[in-house]
């Protein structure tokens, strides 16, 4: 049986993420683990979250947890969601946090004056839905057409380090960074398990995926 750890650091409503992935792989096993050994051994990795950046890895060291997300990221299918994905990257301007640095890049609070096109101020959190723009082909976006909404709450945004990892990005109001992938790695700013049938198509592709880039048939 297909096995999916959902890493549990005391941080994010992981009920609602590990409900959607039993929803998308009746026939996987789904555990909410903060076991080490139950990361480990399961066949695929989701490290969501929410909340603040220095809480976040405070809470990550405090079980223990850095070296086994590091190791998990090197080794197997691994699903970075919100907070999972920015600690992925070097730093933090929430809070001045170093993050794990597995990903080159830091993390960028949203500018506190921004407006639209017509000149309307834009309000921080980005919060709600909005279309994410892929960045090229990869097995995570099959059967999701381009431009397809998802639904964010955020009030901080990834600066990749190297725009090779861009996976995918949203306008809110100037283009940034909602999706990164580099070998077994795929991680996103929205919240897939809020996103209906998009997010739910995500997830499913996470449980079918076997880590590489190349499309499967």
């Amino acid at each position: 049986m297909d096995s999916i750890a959902v890493i549990d650091y005391g941080m994010g409503n992981l009920r609602s993420v590990a409900k959607a992935l039993e929803h998308v792989a009746p026939a996987s096993r789904v555990a909410v683990t903060s076991d080490p050994a139950a990361i480990l051994s399961a066949r695929r990795v989701v490290f969501p979250g929410q909340g603040a950046a220095r809480d976040c890895m405070r809470e990550i060291q405090a079980r223990g947890l850095k070296e086994v997300i590091e190791q998990a990221a090197r080794s197997k299918p691994f699903l970075g969601i919100c907070m999972g994905l920015q600690v992925l990257f070097e730093h933090s301007e929430e809070g001045d946090t170093p993050c794990l640095g597995i990903l080159p890049g830091r993390v960028l609070r949203f500018p506190r004056d921004m407006r639209d096109q017509a000149g309307n101020r834009l309000k921080v959190p980005h919060m709600g839905w909005n279309e994410v723009h892929q960045a090229g082909s990869h097995p995570m976006w099959a059967g999701i057409p381009d431009a397809s909404r998802f639904y964010f709450v955020h009030s901080y945004y990834v600066e990749a380090g190297n725009p090779g990892l861009v996976a995918a990005f949203t306008l809110y109001p100037f283009p940034f960074t909602s999706a990164v992938a580099v070998n077994n790695i795929f991680a996103v700013q929205f919240h897939p398990e809020k996103s209906q049938a998009s997010g739910l198509k995500l997830l499913e592709n996470f449980v079918a995926w076997d880590g590489t880039a190349t499309p499967q048939s």
